[in-house]
């Protein structure tokens, strides 16, 4: 199959260029000149990307579901739905997240992750993002705090077993008891993120030297920046290592914000998330996210007290929301959704760009950064 015509997210930026697609891979990326009208071989099928933008599929490593369906409800249905309504949205892989539950319940759904296979039309499930339940409850957001857990390696490493090794992030708050040597015990073996967490500057240091890597949702169910109490956020900041998740809805941080941590951290470590949940995809209404209650109106997801529950927002709509509202540069929004994580889940040698060899998942935007077509694993779906 050939993508003609259209411009192409490359590693020099948009270039107008076809693409050539062999199986599941992309066997070739020929620039040609702008003018130049779609071909290909008679028997060769042929997408045609004139006037639109090609880029490579995202991946989402941090939501929670979609289409009436979260990934704990712990199903073959639930993920087979999740992973198909992802794809037709530009997201071909995926990571989905838990929410606070006791081992009783990780555990199965750990086993569903581990069984699944990908659909030729759904995204990949490229891993798991263990969100809770060693979080704060001073900072407990829309997690149960009935189900938190001081950290447990233990507890973790049987987890892990059953789901395959699926588990790529493990969300831990670093000042309660037992956080540090938690880190230090497993950052050799899964990236470490600092989730859901009442820690000062000091505390957030100590996490990254102990072994943590990522900030879960940066500004989200942390301290704010002061300028004498710089917290999570100015220790993710002073360690280059530390990659921040961020949340480009336009309901959980300010535009100003967002524009403020791309330029002060870079485009290179900023990686967008949409934490989903189930509503999205669907209309307003009355939902449940980690056993609790969640009323969404108007893409505003809250529980009953007006705490912000996830999102109701897809990946590829927040980096829609990111270009046209907040201002960031559509190559910058679409690396941070796409080649930012593929590198913080040990991916990148297969995902997260379009080059020669890589996995052939890509995403024909036209000029409003509408989806007008997907290819997951060579397949348009």
């Amino acid at each position: 199959m050939q993508i003609a015509g259209g411009s192409v997210l490359t590693g020099e930026g948009f270039v107008p260029a076809d693409v050539l697609v062999e199986g599941e891979r992309f066997a070739a990326v020929a620039p040609r000149d702008e003018a130049a009208a779609p071909a290909g071989a008679a028997d060769e099928a042929v997408l045609d990307a004139t006037g639109c933008y090609v880029i490579p599929g995202l991946i989402d490593l941090h939501f929670h579901g979609c289409v009436g369906h979260d990934f704990c409800d712990g199903t073959e249905e639930a993920v087979d739905a999740i992973a198909r309504h992802e794809a037709s949205c530009g997201v071909t892989a995926i990571c989905p997240a838990t929410m606070t539950y006791p081992e009783d319940v990780l555990g199965p759904i750990m086993d569903c992750a581990a069984a699944y296979a990908a659909k030729p039309d759904g995204a990949a499930l490229v891993g798991i993002n263990m969100e809770g339940p060693y979080i704060s409850p001073d900072n407990i957001g829309a997690q149960n705090p009935a189900y938190l857990h001081l950290p447990d390696e233990a507890m973790f490493r049987r987890l892990q077993e059953r789901s395959g090794n699926l588990i790529k992030l493990v969300d831990v708050a670093p000042e309660v008891d037992g956080a540090l040597d938690f880190i230090a015990a497993v950052a050799p073996d899964v990236r470490v993120s600092i989730a859901h967490t009442q820690a000062d500057y000091d505390t957030t240091c100590a996490a990254i030297e102990a072994g943590a890597r990522q900030m879960t949702h940066l500004c989200n169910a942390m301290p704010p920046l002061h300028h004498r109490k710089p917290g999570p956020i100015g220790a993710a900041f002073d360690n280059p290592e530390v990659t921040p998740e961020l949340i480009a809805d336009g309901v959980h941080i300010h535009p100003s914000m967002v524009r403020l941590l791309f330029t002060a951290f870079g485009g290179d470590r900023v990686i967008l998330i949409s934490d989903s949940m189930m509503a999205t995809g669907l209309d307003d209404g009355e939902y449940t996210l980690g056993g609790q209650d969640v009323t969404v109106r108007g893409n505003v997801a809250t529980l009953h007290d007006g705490t912000i529950a996830g999102s109701a927002t897809d990946l590829m709509a927040c980096v829609r929301v990111a270009v046209r509202d907040m201002g960031i540069p559509l190559e910058t929004a679409v690396r941070a959704a796409s080649a930012n994580p593929a590198r913080a889940l040990g991916i990148e040698a297969d995902r997260g760009a379009i080059a020669p060899g890589m996995i052939a998942d890509a995403v024909i935007l036209d000029e409003n950064l509408e989806v007008k077509h997907v290819v997951v694993r060579g397949n348009i779906v």
